[in-house]
């Protein structure tokens, strides 16, 4: 079940097959103010996932059937959904396999909504500065492969054109005017071109 709210309140998806310790935390959490889905099961949490689209899980780890710890493997094949485990047990090597899977917190049992909602904070605050590190960094990605190929189309300019760099890069950007195309992909297409006429030497 979940209720209506503005776009900007967080979604969480709750999964737990006690439905006493699943319907008691839902009830908390949406008093709170949070947009709320239950699951009781692995299954039906990934078969809600695309319509519902959490911000975060709160993942039981012991469940039959599907495990908490597969589960969450599961929700990070496509979008990655940032997850808290709830366990009875705190042991070590479940510790370590909880931060193997990449879990932005870790509970045990008995939780309340109090004790929750501190982590569920931390836990969606963490996760938006994954988010942003990982936009930084594809934004990064994507200025330096930018800047190679033009760096690349600059040097074939240069060396076919016989012309100092300033002058070659002028020479693309104008090129790139003329075809109405950005600098990048004139840089992609001389490459491409330069590669098709290596194919031909002997």
């Amino acid at each position: 079940m979940t209720h209506t709210a503005s776009p900007e309140t967080p979604k969480l998806l709750i999964v737990d097959d006690d439905r006493l310790v699943l319907a008691m935390l839902s009830k908390g959490l949406k008093n709170a103010g949070y947009l709320v889905a239950e699951a009781s099961s692995g299954e039906q949490a990934l078969a809600i996932r695309d319509s519902f689209q959490p911000d975060l899980a709160v993942l039981d780890i012991s469940m039959p059937g599907m495990s908490g710890l597969t589960l969450a493997a599961r929700l990070a094949e496509t979008e990655p959904i940032p997850f808290i485990f709830l366990t009875a047990y705190a042991d070590e090597e479940t510790v370590r396999e909880a931060t193997r899977c990449g879990a932005i917190g870790y509970l045990v049992k008995p939780v309340d909504t109090a004790q929750l909602i501190p982590a569920i904070e931390a836990g969606l605050a963490r996760a938006a500065d994954i988010a942003q590190l990982q936009k930084s960094e594809e934004n990064l990605t994507h200025a330096l492969s930018t800047s190679r190929e033009i760096s690349v189309a600059i040097g074939i300019i240069m060396e076919r054109a016989q012309l100092d760099q300033h002058s070659a890069f002028q020479a693309l950007r104008a090129q790139a005017r003329r075809s109405r195309q950005d600098m990048q992909s004139m840089a992609k297409s001389i490459i491409s071109a330069l590669e098709t006429l290596n194919q031909f030497k002997a």
